[in-house]
């Protein structure tokens, strides 16, 4: 069995290796790629059953609606909170996305990011390409010991948890439910004011928007870190802005692709925001697992198998 036809919407012919489009070209018979703004968007859609998208592409109702022959919707990435999930519930069309792809990967990259904070690495190498290998002046802290506080303890949230208790840091964590787990719960407020060392790793959502905020950011205690590998909306700018401003905390964060430039304007101008771009979650490993789940969820689906990694 193969789909009739996959409209394709910002998913360029790099996003995936040649062995990866034969399987795709496998499981259906019809392919055509376009950009989210392309005018014949609609009309493509509809003799549509297979829609395959790129990271944070908006589908709305509108964009279901257009296709009546619709069965199945296939996301290149974890982030699905610009879906309309509800619309596509009503009409039995699974959503998959990519979840667990790059759970180490990004987990990792908390851990070296704040390594690189902690450990003074930046100035250390500073010196060093100038010839200076004095380490007067410098000081660094160890995660052992530390006070570590973990924000959403889904797949990458956990790993995050783990890789710091590997380290020996105390770690507790949040999220909007409680969950079987060897760390400590707290609620919100009394983690951000109770650790040196936070990392954010909540799913994009309407309940995730601005979840750390003008009232609670400002409970995070001096010498604190923050690390968000999360999309920008979790974090609301003009607050953060404002903890930054008492330079006593440090921000790290990678997705400044996703933020409007007056927005990051804002965060960039600080010392203490250390921004890189989205590659947390870069990989080897990861780029194959990604590749590897976006055809086995539309392999199941043809199958009859339930999808792995549906969302709605």
């Amino acid at each position: 069995m193969k789909f009739k036809k996959a409209v394709l919407i910002k998913i360029a012919d790099t996003h995936l290796d040649p062995k990866y489009w034969g399987e795709i070209d496998a499981l259906v018979e019809k392919r055509v790629s376009l950009d989210v703004d392309d005018p014949k968007l609609k009309e493509e859609l509809k003799d549509c059953d297979c829609l395959l998208v790129g990271f944070q592409i908006p589908i709305d109702e509108d964009i279901i609606a257009a296709a009546p022959n619709l069965k199945y919707i296939g996301i290149l990435a974890t982030a699905y909170g610009i879906v309309d999930l509800a619309a596509a519930a009503k009409r039995n069309i699974p959503v998959c996305n990519l979840g667990g792809y790059s759970t180490e990967s990004v987990a990792e990259f908390v851990i070296a990011a704040l390594l690189h904070e902690m450990r003074g690495i930046k100035e250390g190498l500073k010196r060093s390409e100038l010839g200076n290998y004095s380490f007067e002046g410098m000081c660094a802290r160890e995660l052992k010991g530390s006070d570590f506080g973990v924000i959403g303890l889904g797949n990458i949230g956990r790993r995050v948890a783990e890789l710091a208790a590997g380290f020996g840091a105390n770690v507790s964590y949040w999220s909007r439910t409680k969950k079987e787990s060897p760390f400590q719960y707290r609620e919100l407020d009394d983690l951000l004011s109770h650790s040196t060392f936070i990392s954010v790793n909540v799913a994009e959502s309407e309940g995730t928007k601005a979840l750390l905020n003008a009232e609670n950011l400002p409970l995070m205690k001096p010498g604190s870190i923050l690390v968000s590998t999360v999309p920008p909306t979790v974090i609301n700018t003009d607050a953060l802005v404002a903890r930054l401003s008492k330079n006593d905390m440090t921000f790290v964060f990678d997705h400044p692709d996703e933020m409007p430039k007056e927005e990051l304007a804002k965060l960039v101008r600080f010392k203490n925001c250390v921004t890189y771009p989205p590659i947390a979650f870069i990989s080897d490993e990861a780029r194959i697992a990604k590749q590897e789940i976006f055809v086995g969820n539309m392999a199941d689906f043809l199958e009859g198998k339930a999808p792995r990694n549906k969302v709605n």
